[in-house]
């Protein structure tokens, strides 16, 4: 099965420096959102989500990276230059990634983030900070 990942990333060169990241490895890039509501549209189409906290209809990365998780099961990673303010997490949510973000520091993230969602317990990259409920869950897991 291919994995489908949604880009949601107001700076389109970062954004298609990720999409080509995704396409390098083997996925599918089902478009780049630069807002709430082109995220949206493209939500039911993605099995993973990388998410930007900050675009270009304000802050509303959070309330994304939520909703996609928990209303389309999709498995959301934050990268943000702003990490401290998802707190503790996002319900539903993976973790943060700390822009400035390597292709290699993506990859990382991105694979266990498809292993996550296989069901396989790998150990996660040294630069993906977990939120408390994913942390939670690999330890009963």
């Amino acid at each position: 099965m291919v994995t489908r990942v949604l880009v949601v990333e107001d700076e389109i060169f970062v954004a298609t420096e990720i999409e080509h990241v995704i396409e390098e490895m083997g996925l599918t890039s089902v478009g780049i959102a630069h807002d709430e509501r082109s995220a949206m549209v493209l939500a039911s189409q993605a099995d993973v989500a990388l998410v930007d906290l900050n675009l270009q209809d304000g802050p509303s990365g959070i309330r994304i990276g939520g909703t996609l998780a928990q209303a389309h099961g999709a498995t959301v990673l934050f990268l943000t230059a702003n990490p401290s303010q998802l707190g503790n997490g996002v319900a539903g949510a993976l973790g943060v990634l700390a822009k400035p973000v390597s292709d290699g520091d993506l990859r990382e993230a991105l694979t266990y983030a498809l292993g996550r969602r296989a069901g396989i317990e790998i150990a996660p990259p040294a630069r993906l900070r977990l939120f408390e409920e994913a942390t939670a869950l690999s330890a009963t897991g």
